[in-house]
C-alpha cells in the first residue's frame, strides 16, 4: 500500500467516515481521545487575530492547544489560511426545487420522506461548503434531519431551527403565547415571528406592538431567542420595543431603528446579495407561486440597490451587532459564502471582519458563544480553510479545501483528494 501524502491512514479513515458518522451534539465530549494535529500557515482565530504558522491541537472533539508549529502534524495544510467553522444564521434547510423544476410546495405529490432526503442533501452540501453551524428558520421536515446530525446518524452541520414561524393570524396576544409554547414542547431551538410583508409586496409591518410584545416576551419566559423577520422600520422599532433577539432582513429600516438596535443589543441580520440573486437568476423554478410574479421580481431588483444603500447605513451607526445570515433558499445551500465575497467587495467590510460576522459574532447570537465560532481552548473543534486569503482575494471564501466539525474531518483539500477538486 502506498505511503498518504496528507494524512496517517488513521486520520484518513476517520475522515472517510464522516460522511456517514457525523459528530457528537454540541457541548458532548468525544469518548475517543486521540490527538490530531493541524497545522496552517495562517490561523485567524475568528476574533480578529491572525497568526503565521500555527499548530491547532484537537482531542476529543475540542480544541486542546493553538500553538507555534512545530513536530509532527496529523493535517498538514502547507500555506492555506485557517478559520473557525462558518456559522449561517439564516438558511431555510427544507426548501428544495422538485422534479418539476419548481419550489417545492405542500401540494405537489412529494411524501414527507422526499422532503426530509432534499433537507438532508441541503445540509450536506452547507456543511462541504464549509458551514458547521446553521440556524433554519424552516419547518417541522427539519427535525429529524437535525436530530439525525446531532446522533451521528448523517454528515451535517450543527442545526438549530424553529420548526416553523408565526405571523399576525395568530391571534390576540394570549393565542401567541400558546403558539410559542406548542413551538417550546415541540422542541424549537428559537421562535421565527413574521413581523412584516415580504419585500416582494412592499415589506410593511404586520404584527402589532401588542402581539410582538406577546411573541418576544414568551420566548424569553420559555428560554428561547426570537428572531423577527421585519423590512418596515416600524416593524424593526416594534421588534426592539418588545425586547426580541435578533432582526432579520431590514431592507426598509431607517437611521432611527438602526440606533435602537445598537442601544438595545438586538442582533441584526441583513442579506448582501445570494438570497436576491438566486431568485432572480432562476425565475422559472419560483414563478406562479404566491408572489413570485413579474410584480414580485421588479421588487427583488429594487432590493438590491436598497440594500446596497442600507449598508451605508448600518456601518455608520457604532456598536450595531451585525451577524452573518444569507437567508439561503432552495438552490443556494452550499454557496453561503457568496454573502461573504459580496460584503467584502460590494458593502466594503474587511475580510476580517465579515469572518468575524460569520464565526464569533453569529456564534454568540445564537447563545453558542463560549462553544464555537473560535480557534481557542476549549471550543469545538470546528476548522475550515480556504485555498487562498480571503485577506487578498475576497473569492477564497468560496474556495473551502478543508472541513472539520467537532473533531471530524469532513473534507479533504484538493492535494490529497486529487486536482480536480469541484468547489461548492
Amino acid at each position: 500500500m502506498s505511503m498518504l501524502p496528507f494524512m496517517t491512514r488513521r486520520l484518513f479513515v476517520a475522515g472517510a467516515l464522516a460522511v456517514t458518522a457525523g459528530a457528537a451534539p454540541l457541548g458532548a465530549q468525544s469518548a475517543d481521545t486521540t490527538q490530531i494535529v493541524v497545522r496552517a500557515g495562517t490561523v485567524i482565530d475568528g476574533a480578529g487575530v491572525a497568526r503565521r504558522n500555527m499548530d491547532v491541537v484537537v482531542r476529543g472533539g475540542r480544541i486542546a492547544a493553538v500553538r507555534p508549529s512545530r513536530g509532527r502534524a496529523d493535517v498538514d495544510l502547507g500555506n492555506r489560511v485557517l478559520a473557525p467553522g462558518l456559522i449561517d444564521t439564516h438558511v431555510h434547510l427544507g426548501w428544495y426545487i422538485n422534479t418539476e423544476g419548481k419550489l417545492h410546495q405542500r401540494d405537489d405529490g412529494d411524501d414527507e420522506g422526499t422532503a426530509i432526503i432534499n433537507a438532508t442533501g441541503n445540509a450536506q452540501r452547507m456543511l462541504q461548503a464549509g458551514f458547521t453551524t446553521v440556524q433554519s428558520v424552516g419547518g417541522a421536515e427539519d427535525a429529524p434531519v437535525r436530530d439525525a446530525v446531532a446522533r451521528g446518524v448523517i454528515a451535517g452541520p450543527r442545526i438549530l431551527t424553529s420548526l416553523g414561524s408565526l405571523n399576525e393570524n395568530a391571534g390576540p396576544p394570549d393565542s401567541i403565547r400558546a403558539v410559542v409554547r406548542r413551538f417550546k414542547q415541540r422542541g424549537a431551538d428559537l421562535i421565527k415571528i413574521f413581523a412584516s410583508k415580504s419585500i416582494r409586496d412592499g415589506g410593511v409591518q404586520t404584527m402589532t406592538q401588542d402581539q410582538l410584545d406577546a411573541a418576544c416576551g414568551e420566548a424569553k419566559a420559555q428560554g428561547l431567542r426570537s428572531v423577527v423577520h421585519a423590512h418596515a422600520a416600524s416593524a424593526a422599532k416594534a421588534a426592539v420595543r418588545a425586547g426580541c433577539s435578533q432582526v432579520d432582513h431590514g431592507v426598509l429600516v431607517d437611521d432611527e431603528a438602526l440606533q435602537m438596535m445598537a442601544k438595545a443589543g438586538t442582533w441584526f441580520e441583513p442579506q448582501c446579495e445570494l438570497v436576491n440573486r438566486n431568485y432572480l437568476d432562476h425565475k422559472e423554478w419560483f414563478r406562479g407561486i404566491g408572489n413570485y410574479n413579474d410584480e414580485g421580481f421588479a421588487a427583488m431588483e429594487r432590493a438590491v440597490v436598497l440594500r446596497r444603500e442600507l449598508v451605508k447605513k448600518y456601518h455608520a451607526v457604532p456598536g450595531l451587532k451585525v451577524i452573518y445570515g444569507t437567508d439561503a433558499v432552495a438552490g443556494a445551500h452550499g454557496q453561503n459564502a457568496r454573502d461573504l465575497v459580496c460584503r467584502v467587495r460590494e458593502n466594503g467590510e474587511t475580510a476580517m471582519d465579515a469572518l468575524t460576522s460569520a464565526t464569533s459574532l453569529s456564534a454568540e447570537s445564537l447563545g453558542l458563544g463560549k462553544e464555537i465560532g473560535r480557534i481557542a481552548p476549549g471550543y469545538q473543534a470546528d476548522l475550515v480553510s480556504f485555498d487562498g486569503d480571503p485577506r487578498v482575494d475576497a473569492n477564497a471564501f468560496m474556495r473551502v479545501s478543508f472541513v472539520m466539525k467537532g473533531g471530524v474531518v469532513h473534507r479533504q483539500p484538493p492535494s490529497f483528494a486529487g486536482p480536480r477538486r469541484r468547489y461548492p
